[in-house]
This record gives structure tokens, C-alpha cells and sequence, in this order.
């Protein structure tokens, strides 16, 4: 069953849909690749959990399914075996977000986005490892393991996503869910080779998934090409009664154009872009994807997006002060770890002593930089300097986007996903800068709430390794359309998205 791991999401279902394949054959193939790729001290370590009982228990019932009522009566992810990032709720198995805070916490229900998936026929696999509730830039900040980038496995898989990232890269399942706060799909994506998008926020429902920053949130999928990241969109996009923030407008169907190339397409590239802090095979490929878009007779337009380089600095106030207030609940009463005191420790104690044992020390750091952020006097300087900050930043992104005024009028954005390919395990532990600017092309999207797709744009040497790096996309809000079909034209004129580790 080794070919069924090889193909991409849209064939397999369609395999399946034409019972070429079963959805129990599918799923037995993804368990028995996370069985011999993912455990043990050299393995992937993607997963937290693995549900293989009951993911064969729904692969037989889809397959039941399939034959009396016809895979389209069971939906457009009929029998494809799926991972979810393991903050987002599901009514079986653990909901941990990668915390001691959470490592027993079972959900009594399933997020929106997860059960769209469920709804149209996914067979949910299993969990997979993130930074800690999701801060972090190389899933090296997960309290239960470390995630090992499949391409090179003394490196790490980029975050917080790091083990959807991985578990799509090694082939474990075609599609993995993950969120995106601040670039925790795209530049893990970038980092393992394969698709990671960050929808519009709004587009998808935030219900049900364990909240970091949530006006910065935002679930997406990874796939290994383009048209399953559509496949994808379709299913989990869409409003949702049960989050405030969804966005009540249609969701297209992504399908139907994505193989129709963009007339007269129009790219800006800022100069940012460009810098000269990118590794060198990081500028190389981005050039190359420049030179690959003319060729296919996009246009290259230089624009200005003038405070794109306050991105980070806006990025850690907003997201701390927002994790600050959305921590809180975590304090030994509700739910969670609750920790042991002595007869004559009072409430303080138990919340501080709870919070101790149970966040991690990137978490720890940030809810503190957040409560700093937020606290009398430092309000004004620090939080509300960086809501005006986000603010002129997605006013760069407007005019960028607008014609109006002479407005440049580019269809879609291009930067690199990330400045430099996968580093090595450990590298960054003691630089924090250096870790937080692995997200310096990734975090304005989120700021402006526009969406964004990392694509696979070729490798770079590092010690004689060849490393995944990615090409990115923004588009306008809820442009998603015309991203996916600017990211499809590239990607089939390249080999790129075809290639996978050696495992």
C-alpha cells in the first residue's frame, strides 16, 4: 500500500470515490507510515495521539457507506485520513496544546472546523505536536517532545504547527490541520516542503479551537499541492453562529478555477523582499520564482509597504497581551492541572503554583510580556502604539491592493516564507530575537487579517543537506480565490511540490 501514501489528497479521494481505493486500505497506510516513521528517539515525532481504532472503525464505515450510498453522499473528503493540530477540540481522545496545563484535559466537544471535516467524510488519524499553545517558531516548545524536520531530522519542522507541517511532509496523511497566528502554518510549511495556507480570519470558524491571540487566529490546512489545499478550503471554510468573529460571506467553490491561469497577473514584490539578512539560497529561489512568474506572463510591480519592518515589534505587544488575558483562565480550578498545596496556602498560591508547573517557559514569558503590555502607565506606550502600528500596516497592504489614487493595483503580494531553511535543533535556544524573526515574512498577514500561502520554492545547502524553502502569497481579504490560482499557476510550472524526503 505504499503508493496510497504518495498520492496527493485530491487523487486519493478520487480513488476512493471511484473505489480504486477504500478508505480502509487509506487509513491502514497512514497508521502504518506513523507507526514506522514517527516514534522512537529518531523518529518524526508528528503525533501526540494516534487513534487507530477508531479511525478504522470509521474508515469501515465509510467504506459501508460508500458502497450503498455513493462517495458524494458521504462528502469530498470520503475516506482521506486527516491530522489536527492538538489545539483544536475534538469530543475523543485529549485536547493537550502541547501543555502539562492540559495534558489530561478531554474536550466534551468537537471544534467547527474539525467537524467539517468529520462532515465531509475525513477520517481524523490522530493529533500532532505544536509549540506549546502554539508560541513558537520551531515546535520546540511543545512540553510533550520535540518535532524533527523530516528533510533533516537534526533540524527542527518550523512552528507552531510543526507536526501537521511534518506529518504532511512525511507523507504520514495528505492533510493536516493547523493555525496561524502569527506564520505558525506558512513557515512551517516552507520549512518541510509542502503547502500551508493561512485563510482570510473570518473565513474559518475559530470555535473550537484553543485560543493564543484571537484576533490574530486562524485554522488553514497543509496539503502537498495546491489543488487539495482548495479541496481543503472548501470543506472548513464558511460561517459559523457559534463564533462572534466568522465572517457571514459565501465561500466559493476554490475548485473550479484553480487550474485556470491568471490573465495579466499582477505581483507586487516590496523590497523587503529582498533583504540582505535572507540566506543566500532563500533570495535565490525567491528571484527564480519571480523570473518563473514572468515567464508565465505575470507582472512584477516594486510597491512600498513602508511599515512592514514593525511587523515583528507590533506582533509581540498584540499577541502577548492577547495570550495574557486568554491564559488567565488556565488557574486550577476549571479544569487542567491543578497543583498540590499545603493546608495553610491560600488561592494566590494555587493559582501561582498551578501556572508554574503547568506553562512552559516561552508561555510563562509571554503572558508576563503581555501583562506588561497591558498594565497602568506601559498601556499607552507599548499596546495602543502597536494597534495604531497594525493599522497603518494594513493600510499598506490596502493601497497595495487598490488601484485607486494610483495605487499600484497588484493581485497578490510575494515574499519568502521565511528569511533562512530549517535550523538546527537548539540553535536559537538561547537568541530569542533570532527565533522571533523566523516569522518576520509571516506575521503582518495576520495583523492586517489578509490571507496568505506558503508554496514550495526550491531548496537550499546547509551542510551538505538540501533544505526545503517556500515562496509566499498574500492577497486581499477574502481573495482566497485568486491566491490559490496565482499559487497553482507557479507551482505547475515547477517540480517543486513533487518532492519529498527521503524516509
Amino acid at each position: 500500500m505504499s503508493h496510497i501514501i504518495e498520492l496527493t489528497l485530491t487523487e486519493l479521494t478520487r480513488a476512493i470515490a471511484s473505489k480504486e481505493v477504500s478508505a480502509l486500505d487509506a487509513t491502514q497506510a497512514a497508521l502504518d507510515r506513523i507507526a514506522g516513521q514517527d516514534g522512537g528517539e529518531t523518529g518524526v515525532g508528528a503525533f501526540l495521539q494516534v487513534f487507530t481504532d477508531k479511525a478504522l472503525a470509521d474508515a469501515r464505515a465509510i467504506d459501508d457507506r460508500i458502497a450503498s450510498d455513493g462517495a458524494e453522499a458521504v462528502g469530498p473528503l470520503a475516506g482521506a485520513p486527516v491530522a489536527l493540530k492538538d489545539n483544536m477540540c475534538l469530543s475523543y481522545g485529549k485536547t493537550t496544546c502541547a501543555s502539562r496545563i492540559l495534558e489530561e484535559y478531554e474536550s466534551p466537544f468537537t471544534g467547527t472546523a474539525a467537524q467539517r471535516v468529520l462532515d465531509a467524510g475525513g477520517v481524523v488519524v490522530g493529533k500532532t505536536n505544536l509549540d506549546e499553545f502554539a508560541m513558537g517558531s520551531s515546535c520546540e516548545h511543545s512540553a510533550l517532545g520535540a518535532t524533527r524536520n523530516p528533510w533533516d531530522r537534526s533540524r527542527v519542522p518550523g512552528g507552531s504547527s510543526g507536526g501537521s507541517a511534518a506529518a504532511v511532509a512525511a507523507r504520514m496523511v495528505p492533510l493536516a490541520l493547523g493555525s496561524d497566528t502569527g506564520g505558525s502554518i506558512r513557515q512551517p510549511a516552507a520549512l518541510c516542503g509542502v503547502v500551508g495556507c493561512k485563510p482570510t480570519y473570518g473565513r474559518v470558524s475559530r470555535w473550537g479551537l484553543v485560543a493564543f491571540a484571537s484576533s490574530l487566529d486562524q485554522i488553514g490546512p497543509f496539503t502537498t499541492d495546491v489543488k487539495s489545499t482548495a479541496l481543503a478550503m472548501n470543506v472548513i471554510c464558511g460561517f459559523d453562529h457559534l463564533d462572534s468573529t466568522s465572517a457571514d460571506v459565501e465561500t466559493p467553490d476554490f475548485l473550479v478555477e484553480i487550474d485556470t491561469p491568471i490573465d495579466g497577473l499582477r505581483i507586487g514584490v516590496p523590497a523587503q523582499a529582498r533583504s540582505d539578512q535572507n540566506h543566500p539560497d532563500v533570495t535565490k529561489s525567491f528571484e527564480a520564482a519571480i523570473e518563473q512568474y514572468k515567464a508565465l506572463g505575470a507582472t512584477i510591480v516594486d510597491i512600498e509597504l513602508p511599515h512592514l519592518d514593525y511587523g515583528i515589534a507590533a506582533y509581540y505587544i498584540v499577541a502577548p497581551a492577547e495570550a495574557s488575558s486568554n491564559l488567565a483562565r488556565y488557574d486550577g480550578v476549571r479544569y487542567g492541572h491543578r497543583a498540590e498545596i499545603e493546608a495553610d496556602e491560600d488561592l494566590v498560591a494555587l493559582f501561582s503554583k498551578t501556572r508554574a508547573e503547568g506553562f512552559g517557559a516561552e508561555v510563562q514569558r509571554r503572558i508576563m510580556l503581555g501583562t506588561f503590555a497591558l498594565s497602568s502607565g506601559y498601556y499607552d506606550a507599548y499596546y495602543n502604539t502597536a494597534l495604531k502600528t497594525r493599522r497603518k500596516i494594513k493600510q499598506d497592504f490596502d493601497n497595495a491592493f487598490s488601484d485607486a489614487n494610483g495605487g499600484p493595483g497588484v493581485d497578490v503580494v510575494m515574499t519568502p516564507s521565511s528569511p533562512e531553511p530549517a535550523f538546527k535543533h537548539g540553535a536559537k535556544s538561547d537568541d530569542l530575537l533570532a527565533m522571533y524573526l523566523a516569522d518576520i515574512y509571516t506575521v503582518t498577514a495576520n495583523l492586517a487579517g489578509i490571507g496568505g500561502i506558503s508554496i514550495p520554492g526550491g531548496f537550499a545547502e546547509e551542510d551538505g543537506v538540501s533544505l526545503p524553502v517556500g515562496v509566499q502569497l498574500f492577497c486581499p481579504a477574502f481573495g482566497e480565490t485568486t491566491l490559490l490560482r496565482a499559487a497553482r499557476m507557479y507551482e505547475s510550472a515547477t517540480e517543486w511540490n513533487r518532492m519529498a524526503p527521503a524516509m
